[in-house]
């Protein structure tokens, strides 16, 4: 990847960070950017549920509605998403046939072949989700492109826990004016 395009992308992205506080919009937006400057078929961003038990799909790019609404992805069932859960970067040749890979079947139906995921971090560390980028073709990631991605991730982790906080406190705000609205009819 030239340098060039890491710095178009990295500036596309935090274009999109900075237009909205809409968590769904930021992450489809950066999902089509890391897309497009891997090369790649597809990206899929999985969040956290508040257990931490299931990884839901927040957004994606490249793939067809039919394989993005394949099922959730349980963290009990998928080996992969365990290791990138404790903060690991993991990359499969095939997953067609990796048992770490939950839906190989489906990501043989919608033409997947190699994968790479990385942690999706907020502040201090903690990791709240995944990023995956798909390629179509065998395809082996460099340390370049791993550190690319690692950051994409980084600043997708840090956008989206923005607009969480964001939202949290719009909510506050309205609930705080109408207790006040409320308290000031009786």
């Amino acid at each position: 990847m030239s340098t060039e395009r890491l710095y178009k992308t990295i500036y596309g992205i935090a274009k999109v960070i900075n237009s909205t506080l809409n968590p769904s919009k930021v992450l489809a937006g950066i999902a089509e950017q890391a897309t497009r400057a891997m090369d790649a078929k597809g990206c899929f961003i999985r969040v956290l549920d508040r257990s931490g038990a299931i990884l839901l799909p927040d957004a994606s790019f490249g793939l067809s509605e039919r394989y993005a609404s394949k099922g959730p992805v349980e963290v009990e069932k998928s080996l992969l998403d365990q290791d990138v859960l404790q903060g690991r970067i993991v990359t499969i040749d095939d997953v067609r046939t990796d048992p770490r890979f939950q839906y190989g079947a489906q990501a043989a139906e919608e033409g997947l072949v190699s994968l790479v995921v990385v942690p999706l971090t907020a502040r201090g560390g903690a990791v709240i989700g995944v990023l995956r980028i798909y390629s179509g073709a065998p395809r082996t990631f460099t340390a370049d492109e791993l550190d690319f991605l690692t950051c994409i991730a980084n600043l997708s982790g840090i956008a989206l826990e923005n607009a969480r906080m964001y939202h949290a406190l719009k909510r506050t705000s309205e609930l705080a004016n109408a207790y006040v609205y409320q308290t000031f009819e009786d």
